[in-house]
């Protein structure tokens, strides 16, 4: 769906390039997650991929065409949502996907029918202003599924929601998967990729420093150890770790599991993805 071969961009007036030869490619109905903090290039990247930015040096195909190729009929192909609400706000909901609907020449969704997969179908009479920030956010999610995409651009699609909210949403990316849709994610916020996403790319200071799965990232950098918590003759809980390699062969291991009173867990000593791009790129997610 997406092919991205040593990409460069610099901004118009700036001296220094903020990406330094991007490669990675994209898969039909794959959720992809650009990773990295603020600053890193996530953004840039998107809005070259969606024509917001022109001028990048390297090549660009999407669904098949050069990316400098396509024209306004690439936008009845692609769905984007911003990071930052981006509405009418005199407007209602329904009015304003009423409006960005009417732009379209090919098939669309119904705008009630996609207020109701983001939970706003309640909503829907309501003027914009009156929206918190996090319904403006599920509101360019609606916005962004009205064209039937083939590929959705997902800039932070949970920043700014309640844990409910931002099960609802994650719940609906999998079901555009599910769809047909391919989904392009980027996020500084690793517990939304590794819940969402088949592959991610931890990108830092302008260029990609890994591309693999969340859990082939956290098996190759995590501790390959088992931690044991238990009681035994006593209140107090105690542990002890073991090596995860030959576990079963570990007399030690056997043996504690035969002789404590009460084991209270047995856990392996999983990384999390934050702590691998922290590993990778050696940068916060700050």
């Amino acid at each position: 769906m997406i092919q991205v071969r040593n990409l460069h961009y610099t901004y118009p007036g700036a001296h220094q390039e903020v990406l330094h030869g991007l490669d990675f490619s994209i898969e039909d109905r794959e959720i992809f997650g650009f990773l990295g903090p603020s600053g890193a290039g996530k953004s840039t990247t998107q809005k070259i991929l969606i024509g917001l930015l022109k001028n990048y040096q390297g090549s660009i195909t999407i669904l098949g065409q050069e990316l400098r190729n396509w024209g306004h009929e690439f936008y009845e192909h692609i769905g984007v949502s911003f990071e930052l609400p981006n509405h009418y706000l005199k407007l209602t909901a329904l009015e304003n996907l009423a409006y960005f609907r009417s732009l379209s020449s090919g098939s669309t969704r119904d705008p009630m029918e996609v207020l109701d997969w983001v939970g706003l179908a309640d909503d829907a009479a309501k003027r914009v202003a009156a929206f918190s920030k996090g319904m403006k956010i599920r509101l360019n999610v609606a916005r962004s599924l009205l064209y039937k995409p083939k590929l959705l651009f997902l800039d932070e699609p949970t920043s700014g929601l309640d844990p409910v909210n931002a099960r609802h949403i994650k719940n609906l990316i999998l079901d555009q998967r599910a769809r047909g849709t391919t989904v392009f994610i980027t996020s500084h916020d690793m517990m939304v990729a590794d819940e969402l996403c088949d592959r991610v790319a931890f990108i830092s200071a302008g260029k990609i420093d890994v591309i693999d799965t969340p859990d082939t990232l956290k098996k190759k950098y995590g501790k390959r150890s088992v931690i044991v918590e238990y009681t035994s003759g006593q209140t107090e809980l105690r542990s002890q770790e073991f090596p995860l390699d030959e576990l079963g062969q570990n007399d030690d291991f056997i043996s504690l599991l035969k002789t404590v009173n009460h084991i209270e867990t047995i856990h392996t000593q999983e990384t999390t993805l934050e702590n691998v791009f922290v590993k990778v790129t050696g940068r916060e997610l700050k």
